[in-house]
């Protein structure tokens, strides 16, 4: 009998790895800094903003709401409580715009999971909000490509662990592949797994993380279509 293949499941995230994301949060920002632009400069906004959305994963996670709900805590707090209602009225017009936006992928995305599918088990490992994943996720045309998808709080070594054991043979022949170091390839390094880290133009600054140094299972391409290849080397 032949020895099992070493990768059986490869694991996508979603936002600005398969499709745009982080650069409508950055267009949007900006819209933010200028409605209180009599009130702070744009880099002391952008700095209580990130401050408000990082003391706030706890209690909104990740996502459009949760940074709606951050922006409109920074309006308050930076005005001393005398925000007008109709900046903050902007600013939840902002929101939904985020939440009804277009979904656009990425060069390469539906090229790369059309020719892995069928050859791998392909898992869908996104977090953020529930309903706005399923949007994008539908409105991309990218769903039946997967075999399965999970829309998590937050990704960890225990989220991998679960969810390459659910839906593969575990973590230790799964592949994750994103755009982010500290959530897409750092925790599922730390589970056994292989992390490959996709860099898009645009990271948030809550996802920087430094790169893995002597981790075998560690690699980095230039673009998404070159997982093709890579997995070759592996199975």
């Amino acid at each position: 009998m032949p020895p099992a293949p070493l990768l059986s499941t490869i694991g996508f995230d979603a936002d600005d790895t398969l499709w745009q994301n982080e650069q409508f949060f950055q267009l949007t920002e900006r819209r933010f800094t200028a409605l209180l632009a009599d009130h702070a400069a744009p880099e002391h906004l952008s700095q209580r903003l990130l401050e408000a959305e990082k003391r706030n994963l706890r209690l909104y996670g990740f996502g459009v709401k949760g940074f709606t709900l951050s922006m409109i805590e920074t309006a308050i707090e930076v005005t001393e409580g005398r925000a007008p209602s109709a900046v903050i009225a902007e600013i939840l017009a902002a929101g939904r715009e985020m939440l009804e936006h277009p979904v656009e992928t990425l060069p390469g995305a539906r090229e790369t999971l059309e020719t892995l599918a069928g050859r791998y088990r392909i898992v869908l490992v996104t977090k953020g909000d529930l309903f706005d994943q399923e949007r994008k996720l539908a409105a991309s045309g990218l769903g039946e490509l997967f075999d399965a998808v999970e829309i998590v709080s937050d990704k960890t070594a225990a989220t991998y662990e679960r969810v390459f054991t659910r839906h593969g043979d575990g973590p230790a022949r799964a592949m994750m592949i994103g755009n982010s170091l500290k959530s897409d390839v750092v925790p599922v390094l730390r589970a056994g797994g292989w992390g490959v880290h996709v860099p898009h133009d645009l990271t948030w600054a809550l996802e920087h993380h430094d790169e893995p140094v002597n981790e075998p299972r560690y690699r980095k391409i230039a673009a998404l279509a070159e997982v093709i290849d890579l997995v070759e080397t592996i199975s």
